[in-house]
This record gives C-alpha cells, sequence and structure tokens, in this order.
C-alpha cells in the first residue's frame, strides 16, 4: 500500500467540486476509503479546510465532512520538531514546510499529492498532481 500525504488544495477540489480537479480527488478519496492507499492529512489542512467551508456552510455540515474524511484517511501528527523543521526549511509557503516536515518526518509516506507542485521544489519526499499520480499507476500495470 502507498502512503500519501493529502495536499489542502486536493481536498477543497473534492468539497468545492473545483472542476476540473474535483473528479481526480475524488478518485484520491475512493482509494483511501478502498484501502489500496494510505491517505495522510494534516492537522494544519484540517484547520484550514474547516475555515474555508466554513465560510459556505454551516458548522454542523462542515464537522460532518471533515468526520467523513477523517474515516477514510489518517491524521499526520505535527510536533515541535516538525515546526522547528519547517521553519529552518527554506520553503517559500510556511503551510507547505509544515506539512512536508511532518511528512518527512513520519518517515513512510512515500509521495505528495498536490496541484501545487512547484511549492514542494524543496521536497526529498516524491511530489504529484492527483493526475500524474493515476497516470504512473496506469504505467506501471
Amino acid at each position: 500500500m502507498k502512503n500519501v500525504l493529502i495536499d489542502t488544495d486536493v481536498i477543497l477540489d473534492f468539497f468545492f467540486d473545483r472542476e476540473p480537479f474535483s473528479s481526480d480527488a475524488a478518485k484520491i478519496f475512493a482509494l483511501c476509503e478502498s484501502k489500496e492507499i494510505r491517505g495522510f492529512i494534516t492537522q494544519v489542512a484540517y484547520s484550514n479546510v474547516y475555515y474555508l467551508l466554513r465560510k459556505a456552510s454551516r458548522h454542523d455540515k462542515v464537522i460532518d465532512k471533515l468526520k467523513l474524511l477523517f474515516t477514510i484517511t489518517d491524521v499526520l501528527m505535527m510536533d515541535e520538531d516538525v515546526v522547528v523543521q519547517a521553519l529552518n526549511s527554506g520553503f517559500a509557503d510556511f503551510e507547505d514546510a509544515l506539512q512536508y516536515s511532518a511528512a518527512a518526518n513520519n518517515g513512510t509516506i512515500d509521495a505528495i499529492l498536490t496541484r501545487n507542485v512547484k511549492d514542494y521544489r524543496k521536497s526529498k519526499i516524491g511530489v504529484l498532481t492527483p493526475e500524474t499520480f493515476f497516470k504512473s499507476r496506469v504505467e506501471r500495470y
């Protein structure tokens, strides 16, 4: 099973049905649900997704969506070491630095799935768009 960090933008593509990206995001979460991949999301992503969804919906509806997300993914932990690594990472975007540092610190993440590949230029973990992830899966079989 492949372990992947799912970046905030992919989650938002799914919840906001942002075309043309939402179908690939939905497929990612379907793979998580069927346990073909193990999806990880950081606490920062949960917070950011809540904040953005809350602008368009009631608290209880947003919480229900996050609970559903929680049932098919795992939470990638962040601690003091992750924050220090993020602060010293040289990443231009601090949220991405936190997420990358959490993934690197975890040690089991095979890929980061994001549409903002350029923001992860300094990553030592493979970074793929959902579309590229699916193309690479097809090419292997």
